[in-house]
């Protein structure tokens, strides 16, 4: 598999680029990285430890003071260089991406364009920071409101965007006048290391951006101890997220934790059933479900649920199954552990009254990390399913009569990332974006993120915003100025 990559990629990014960490971080141990629909080897990563994390906190500190003091417009050049730099290679990263983390490959590509959106976005907003003016309350007093860099951030970011999540947290940031130390999922070391290799040729200097390859925990209590590292950013389970929230206590350091989710759908009498099948089917199985803003709960109005069901299941039945280079509709899992969830979310459903209208099973056919698209009907709140993140394949239905009754039932989670609403009514669409405990309320749609939205949530969904002026916001201080001039 390894040669096979080596193949497919271009004389501008290299396999070369990818096998080692950056700079001085590595040490002797090697990562194995498997292609998840075959199993089959990808490539060997060099993997850093504690030393090493702690290495590249120095290279971003000593780089911080010059960074910081670069002008934005500088900043923002050497940052359009890196968005031109992704684009450009497109079909390797998204290739990349496809051989460690197994999505489609349509899916891939559209992960980098949305990656460098980000970039783009960050290098025109480095450029407006300004210093703001207060109307003085004191007699001869000049007063000024100053954006500061807060020093070097720590990000750490998941499998199943192994791209966008980094360049989501780094343009913000390196827009910012921050350094930066990224540590990757260990699923998804390779998108990591080739965003960092074209980072370096997009003119970045030493030690503003640092990448390191290793043990989760290990890196994380590194950098979460260490006073130096004066933000962190995370994106991954509200488990860790709390984990990361207490490390970070006792350096009080600047969080944004984008964490779990656990969307409803709902599907009023009146919407477009049509409409809100094929958003369903989106909102459901993109990423093959291991999406946080993925549809977990479908709550259908009771006079149309039976069409809906039987739309919507026939619409599942039509999805594809297999290797992400065949571009399916639904490709690999990323682990063992993901596959054992849906056996158990589908069998608890099960033993608890609900029906099975397709799937339901791994896909033996496929490869042991292959499931087969499911949907569940009339299943019961008290479900593991109806209150567990399943971050797979499978659809869980269940019927509600009044609205007031859905909006409890969809608010009865520790979870507030997204909620996806159909309907025609605007009066109804109003009384639901304003029930909803929820970041964002998606209406007849499905597609609501993009770089100038903030994207969060409530709840134990996360704390802060990314993207939007909020994202670069984040990675910065502000100074009061009080000024007599004698």
């Amino acid at each position: 598999m390894l040669d096979d990559l080596s193949a497919r990629l271009s004389d501008t990014l290299t396999d070369a680029a990818l096998l080692p960490c950056q700079g001085d971080f590595a040490g002797e141990g090697r990562l194995a990285v498997r292609d998840p629909a075959s199993g089959e080897l990808v490539a060997q990563v060099a993997i850093s430890d504690a030393t090493g994390a702690r290495a590249a906190v120095d290279a971003a500190q000593a780089a911080f003071a010059p960074w910081s003091a670069t002008l934005p417009q500088d900043r923002a050049a050497i940052l359009h260089r890196w968005h031109r730099l992704l684009l450009d290679n497109k079909e390797d990263l998204a290739r990349i991406m496809v051989a460690e983390q197994g999505k489609p490959i349509s899916e891939a590509r559209g992960e980098i364009d949305y990656a460098a959106s980000f970039v783009q976005f960050y290098a025109e907003e480095a450029l407006r920071p300004n210093i703001e003016g207060v109307t003085s309350h004191l007699a001869d007093a000049e007063m000024e409101l100053w954006r500061e860099p807060v020093g070097v951030a720590a990000l750490i970011t998941p499998w199943n965007f192994p791209s966008a999540m980094i360049t989501r947290k780094a343009a913000a940031a390196l827009g910012a006048g921050c350094t930066v130390v990224i540590h990757p999922s260990a699923e998804t070391p390779l998108s990591a290391l080739a965003l960092a290799e074209l980072a370096r040729r997009a003119g970045f200097p030493e030690g503003v951006v640092n990448t390191v390859i290793g043990d989760a925990a290990t890196i994380a209590g590194e950098w979460t101890a260490d006073p130096r590292v004066r933000a962190l950013s995370f994106t991954g389970s509200t488990e860790i997220g709390r984990l990361l929230y207490r490390q970070s206590a006792q350096t009080v350091k600047r969080l944004v934790l984008e964490l779990g989710g656990h969307a409803p759908f709902i599907v009023f009498q009146g919407a477009d059933i049509d409409r809100a099948v094929a958003e369903g089917i989106k909102a459901k199985f993109a990423t093959s479900g291991q999406d946080c803003l993925g549809a977990n709960r479908f709550y259908i109005h009771r006079p149309v649920y039976e069409e809906f069901c039987a739309k919507f299941t026939a619409a599942v039945e039509r999805l594809t199954v297999g290797h992400g280079m065949t571009d399916p509709d639904i490709g690999p899992l990323i682990h063992d552990r993901q596959i054992d969830k849906q056996i158990a979310h589908v069998r608890d459903a099960l033993a608890k009254g609900a029906r099975l209208l397709t799937g339901g099973d791994v896909d033996a056919d496929k490869g042991p990390l292959f499931f087969t698209p499911t949907v569940l009907a009339d299943v019961p709140d008290e479900a593991a399913i109806m209150f567990e993140e399943t971050f797979g394949p499978v659809a869980a239905l269940s019927v509600f009569d009044e609205e007031d009754e859905v909006f409890a039932r969809a608010n009865s989670t520790e979870y507030g990332l997204v909620a996806y609403v159909h309907s025609l009514d605007p009066r109804r669409i109003y009384r639901a974006t304003r029930a909803l405990q929820f970041g964002m309320v998606a209406v007849n749609r499905t597609k609501v993120t993009g770089a100038p939205i903030p994207f969060g949530g409530m709840k134990q969904s996360g704390i802060g915003r990314e993207g939007a002026r909020q994202g670069l916001e984040a990675f910065t201080e502000i100074k009061y100025v009080c000024r007599n001039w004698g």
